[in-house]
């Protein structure tokens, strides 16, 4: 085997870790180029939380700083770590009992551990859709502003909105009193 000269391992050394800005996202691969000083590096794989039977999907954005790891010293060989804030993509927050997401369109997903407050706030528009064949429980109270659609029924108490019958009214022209 060949000796290395002392300018490919000094090369092979400073490309181990480098620091950098995404380049470019390809999100079917998921892959992603890097600029790191005057390089660009070719499409690596970025790390995610998940990768198993249990996965995640958040690709990073261009501009987001990250780091890219070469065991070998070459950078077409590396893998990309994102997820540095900077002046261009600030930290959401800077309260330490929170754990806030923020989307690029403005909706907030937060945990607040000093008021033990979940909070999802969603943009004009936004819309939240819970698919949940099993059922949906909610334990406390409920406080809802604002329009109720029902596609089927209502029963409170035992008693159907749909299907409930008033006694004691004659049928016809006639309405009933108020609730009680």
């Amino acid at each position: 085997m060949a000796a290395m000269n002392t300018a490919d391992l000094t090369r092979r050394l400073e490309n181990l870790i480098r620091f950098g800005t995404v380049a470019e996202v390809d999100p079917a691969k998921p892959r992603c180029r890097m600029k790191t000083g005057g390089l660009v590096t070719a499409w690596l794989p970025c790390f995610t939380l998940r990768a198993g039977e249990d996965r995640t999907w958040d690709p990073p954005s261009i501009g987001e700083q990250g780091i890219v790891f070469s065991p070998s010293g070459d950078p077409a060989t590396g893998a990309v770590l994102v997820g540095l804030n900077s002046d261009a993509f600030p930290a959401p927050d800077n309260d330490p009992s929170r754990h806030r997401r923020t989307y690029r369109d403005g909706a907030v997903i937060e945990y607040d551990t000093a008021t033990h407050t979940l909070r999802a706030t969603l943009p004009g528009g936004g819309k939240v859709d819970i698919v949940a064949p099993g059922g949906v429980t909610i334990l406390g109270d409920v406080t809802i502003t604002g329009l109720v659609t029902v596609s089927e029924d209502v029963v409170a108490a035992g008693i159907s909105l749909v299907q409930h019958v008033h006694g004691g009214v004659l049928s016809g022209g006639a309405t009933t009193g108020g609730p009680q």
